[in-house]
């Protein structure tokens, strides 16, 4: 690992998204609309924004960061930039993280535009400190961007990338305890449901959202989504070729 050609790569990548105006909205804004319109659904109903909303928070940022990651890293592809970056002397892991740190700042600043949104604009009201729901949010924004770029290993184009989803995505929403609490799951399903990162991070979002100190298993379910997303940069960097026609 050379950091400086890791550095040089995350400013290029950087570089390239800030001038990607509709990319930079989808990930800044999108997450805070539908925040905002899951907040308006329920507004006739007290509490249920509250009891779903920190859960949602963790989720949104994920799949938006998921999708942006997988289907840039493709377009890089499909332009020949990754195919000459593998050309050169440069280690796979110095490409795989400079584009995890930067696609890793963008997932910070969305983290934390969509917790102020969500408790300062939609008044999601949560139990334990806003700094922790904070950072989870970010963690959560962090996992998606680190899959996207291990599921982009396997996609040829864009579209392919787009159909990773049900797989990467769905099962992991299905089970991850917002829809039936992981314990009331068949046996078997809740075996799978605990080796899937997004259980995790559904369970850490719904302890802050009732517990007013942060618990040893808040703390816990933190640190295996950031083990889940330094082993999908590992991962990703293994499985990373260069493509010939």
């Amino acid at each position: 690992m050379n950091p400086r050609r890791t550095f040089a790569t995350s400013a290029r990548v950087l570089k390239q998204l800030g001038h990607d105006h509709r990319t930079l909205a989808l990930l800044f804004v999108v997450p805070v609309v539908l925040l905002g319109l899951l907040a308006w659904v329920f507004s006739g109903s007290p509490g249920v924004f509250d009891m779903i909303g920190a859960s949602l928070l963790g989720i949104f940022p994920f799949v938006v960061m998921f999708l942006t990651t997988s289907i840039a890293t493709l377009r890089e592809r499909s332009s020949g930039t990754l195919e000459r970056l593998l050309a050169m002397p440069m280690g796979k892991l110095d490409i795989i993280l400079g584009y995890a740190l930067s696609f890793g700042l963008l997932a910070v600043v969305q983290g934390i535009l969509a917790s102020a949104a969500a408790v300062r604009l939609y008044g999601l009201d949560v139990a334990g400190p806003e700094w922790m729901l904070v950072l989870v949010a970010v963690a959560n924004a962090l996992l998606g961007t680190t899959l996207g770029l291990f599921a982009s290993a396997f996609a040829r184009t864009e579209f392919q990338a787009l159909q990773f989803m049900p797989a990467f995505i769905l099962p992991q929403f299905l089970l991850c305890g917002l829809l039936v609490p992981v314990d009331q799951l068949p046996s078997v399903l809740e075996a799978v449901a605990n080796i899937l990162p997004l259980t995790y991070a559904v369970d850490a979002m719904q302890l802050i959202s009732r517990e007013s100190a942060v618990s040893g298993e808040v703390a816990t379910d933190l640190l295996v989504v950031l083990a889940f997303a330094a082993a999908a940069i590992i991962l990703g960097a293994a499985t990373l070729r260069r493509r010939t026609k």
